[in-house]
């Protein structure tokens, strides 16, 4: 963040040039300065590159309210508020002024009176553009006076007439006056309330109790929307989808690198999580994404495996301490634990009560064998599986150390087999070395080379 401009009074203000735009002038001209250098507008959103990113770019451009509609963990709430850094990032303000109003425009009583009485001395105080962000999330209980406003009793107690506008204490959407206003889950909303909002983003006027305000707001309105929500928990009005100007639907990640970028960029990870076991996650999310079993109407989070990460590697630390190992490192004996948690984020159909584990279970081995092709592909693990028929096991769980782990693999002589496993996995340590090898013997077994025996805790591959 740079220091703000150094301006105090509206004089100094025109002293220093400054110009004044609009907001969709502002949002529109930083957009394309921006496009124009080759700078990305959206950091940290995947997936969006061909589809919606070019629809939201033209729909500031063109100066639009917009609503996002999608499935849960789908960004949505992400690329809102990535579009704050299109605003300039220091703008002035009238100092005092409960709407932000610029000093070269004043909008409500209060200010245009001070501006005739100080004139040129007008204070200015700067607004960074974090603080031109409102967001609120739409619930059953919001009210007109939480969007819009109400009559303040205090300040009629002060002795002002109800006839006099400054005894209107503004809600979010007049308080967010040149900035954006996100309103999440807009269908949520009750219908009442969102006539309410008619006026505002249309004639841009103020209704409240009988006072008719014209105040030419400058605001631009976003908001997202679960399309299952027009006829499940409540819709959007018909007239207020029509004041907004553009309709973008998102989507989740349609490309696998996409997936493992959102998990590595969102996950707060306490251990080392391997680029393999993130694969699998990943991979993981899109078969309940593609499964008949999952209602698909509630959608499969791209939080699902960003927490089947965090849950990993908190059973990786969990095992490093307990166990005293040197690193905290995942391994393909974690990934059970995140199933066990995670299984009540999925939404199931109506025909698969009681079957919930069995399917969750099933798809992660087929995401675990789609990342045991893409990875050891070519490699000959017959040494192997032949020294297991002979009646070797290894033991590997949750409380296995990785030393211990390594330790008890069956010698394959002067074969380099295990090398060649860890190099394709890029493998150092211990830890990771474990888990490379673990992930080829989940191979062999759902191949049907060898067999396996879990009790839970503890897990023999014979």
């Amino acid at each position: 963040m740079t220091s703000a401009p150094t301006a105090r009074t509206v004089a100094q203000l025109r002293e220093s040039g400054h110009v004044h735009k609009t907001l969709r002038t502002e949002i529109r001209d930083n957009l394309l300065a921006k496009l124009g250098a080759g700078e990305d507008p959206w950091p940290g959103l995947h997936g969006f590159e061909n589809t919606v990113i070019p629809q939201l770019e033209r729909a500031l451009i063109a100066g639009h309210d917009i609503v996002l509609l999608g499935e849960r963990g789908q960004g949505k709430t992400r690329l809102l508020r990535t579009m704050v850094g299109l605003l300039d990032e220091w703008t002035p303000v009238i100092a005092g002024s409960d709407l932000g109003e610029h000093p070269f425009e004043p909008i409500t009583h209060e200010s245009k009176r001070r501006a005739g009485e100080l004139g040129d001395e007008l204070p200015v105080e700067w607004r960074h553009r974090d603080e031109r962000y409102a967001e609120k999330l739409a619930t059953p209980d919001t009210s007109v006076a939480d969007l819009i406003g109400d009559v303040d009793p205090m300040k009629v107690a002060e002795g002002r007439s109800l006839g006099d506008p400054e005894t209107i204490h503004f809600g979010l959407i007049p308080r967010s006056h040149r900035g954006i206003v996100a309103i999440n889950e807009l269908p949520d909303l009750a219908e009442r309330i969102q006539v309410a909002m008619l006026n505002v983003m249309e004639e841009r006027d103020i209704q409240i109790r009988g006072y008719v305000l014209r105040l030419p707001l400058d605001v631009l309105v976003v908001a997202s929307a679960n399309p299952e929500d027009y006829t499940n928990r409540g819709r959007i009005i018909t007239p207020l989808k029509d004041r907004f100007g553009a309709e973008i639907r998102t989507h989740y990640p349609t490309e696998l690198d996409a997936e493992i970028a959102v998990i590595r960029q969102e996950a707060e990870l306490v251990a080392e999580v391997p680029d393999y076991l993130v694969e699998i996650l990943a991979r993981f999310t899109r078969q309940l994404r593609d499964s008949s079993a999952v209602d698909q109407r509630s959608g499969v989070s791209a939080r699902f495996a960003i927490a089947g990460a965090e849950t990993i590697a908190a059973a990786a630390i969990h095992r490093a301490t307990v166990q005293r190992e040197d690193e905290a490192v995942a391994r393909v004996v974690d990934l059970e634990t995140a199933v066990e948690v995670l299984g009540g984020k999925i939404e199931f159909e109506s025909g698969e009560e009681g079957r919930e584990d069995e399917i969750l279970t099933h798809l992660l081995r087929t995401a675990i064998a789609e990342t045991v092709r893409a990875h050891f592909r070519g490699l000959d693990f017959a040494l192997l599986v032949d020294k297991i028929e002979t009646g070797v096991m290894v033991t590997t769980g949750e409380q296995v150390t990785a030393r211990d782990f390594l330790t008890g693999l069956p010698v394959l002589g002067e074969s380099d087999l295990y090398d060649q496993v860890c190099d394709r996995l890029g493998a150092t340590n211990d830890g990771q070395r474990a888990g490379a090898i673990e992930l080829a013997l989940e191979g062999l077994y759902l191949a049907r080379k060898i067999g396996k025996d879990s009790d839970g805790s503890e897990t023999v591959y014979g």
